[in-house]
């Protein structure tokens, strides 16, 4: 049997655009664009940063390693680590206990007793739990980051009032639940966060790759950002356009390390994968610093995701990046509650 000539064509055509369309797709979904190059060297203080960086980072996934529900001692010893770090900076910690499941779990917020109340307030956070691996990555370099930027903070003079959050809960069973620890601090103390100026939440920030190729995106977005996965990504969405913008603006100033950045819907897979979700939904400003999780880290969410995969040399450079970011913040004029100033970078 023998098709008519022009049905040959018709499939043939319909063959061809559909190869073109996968091949454009396939293309896409691999950065095209350049990184930084020469980033300046490191400095003393950066040099003393990784070393901190790396120690928290172990302690967390090794010393103690699985954080989660399933592992209720390791939460605890983790939360008093955590509050014992911050209490030896000098912050007055305070512990905010809730119950589901039948246990209790704790939410971690530090500030500093020095600074006045009236200055404008930004919270920086991080997850401390785990999906049931050891986590250094997800999320031990988070806190990890967290603390030191705690410490580099610490007595400098700021044109804000920093605190530090470290949440519960943020993996499975929890993740974007009522019951995910971010989402309940922010129900049950209110107080605690109104006039909240913005929130940087540190959500994986240790896995780089100098390797072509590395950095996978969604199809589409490729042309547009780095084809190595050796940069930082920032995350907003539409209300938290200017803080986006600010610490995308002063990473660039400072030329650490590459830095991306997405305002993007809140369907688009990955955008609210942290707990940045949960201040979006009380409308406060809030971005997640990222190195983009399972979009390149090939030991997400497994018990591979240990300290050695890590590059503490970028992470110092990202830690110091976003320290210089909150020294900017100066020319900002966060004085407006639940807003970032909206003047014209």
């Amino acid at each position: 049997m023998r098709f008519p000539q022009d049905l040959g064509k018709k499939l043939l055509s319909r063959a061809s655009a559909i190869l073109v369309v996968g091949l454009l797709v396939l293309a896409t979904t691999r950065g095209w664009q350049p990184s930084l190059k020469n980033p300046p060297p490191l400095t003393h203080s950066q040099i003393d940063s990784m070393a901190r960086l790396q120690k928290s980072v172990r302690h967390f996934s090794v010393a103690i390693g699985n954080r989660n529900y399933r592992s209720i001692a390791s939460l605890d010893r983790t939360a008093e680590d955590i509050a014992k770090a911050l209490r030896a900076l000098g912050y007055q910690v305070e512990i905010f206990p809730y119950q589901t499941l039948g246990m209790t779990f704790k939410n971690i917020l530090a500030t500093d007793p020095l600074r006045s109340p009236e200055l404008p307030r930004i919270l920086v956070s991080a997850h401390y739990d785990t999906c049931f691996n050891p986590g250094a990555d997800d999320n031990a370099s988070g806190v990890a980051g967290m603390l030191e930027l705690a410490r580099l903070v610490k007595d400098q003079d700021l044109p804000a009032n920093v605190q530090f959050a470290a949440f519960v809960n943020e993996e499975p069973p929890f993740f974007r639940t009522e019951h995910m620890g971010s989402r309940v601090f922010l129900k049950d103390h209110k107080e605690r966060v109104k006039g909240l100026s913005g929130v940087i939440t540190l959500e994986m920030i240790g896995y780089f790759s100098d390797r072509p190729f590395s950095q996978e995106y969604y199809p589409l977005l490729g042309p547009f950002y780095p084809n190595r996965a050796d940069f930082i990504t920032v995350i907003g969405n539409y209300a938290s356009r200017d803080l986006l913008g600010r610490v995308k603006k002063s990473f660039q100033a400072h030329r650490q390390i590459t830095v991306a950045s997405i305002i993007a819907p809140e369907f688009l897979p990955g955008v609210t994968y942290s707990d940045h979700w949960s201040f979006w939904r009380e409308g406060i400003p809030a971005v997640m610093v990222t190195d983009t999780a399972f979009m390149r880290n090939p030991h997400y969410h497994k018990l591979s995701d240990l300290p050695e995969t890590l590059d503490y040399e970028r992470m110092a450079r990202v830690i110091h990046g976003l320290h210089k970011a909150i020294l900017d913040f100066n020319s900002a004029k966060i004085n407006t509650p639940n807003s970032i100033s909206t003047e014209s970078d």
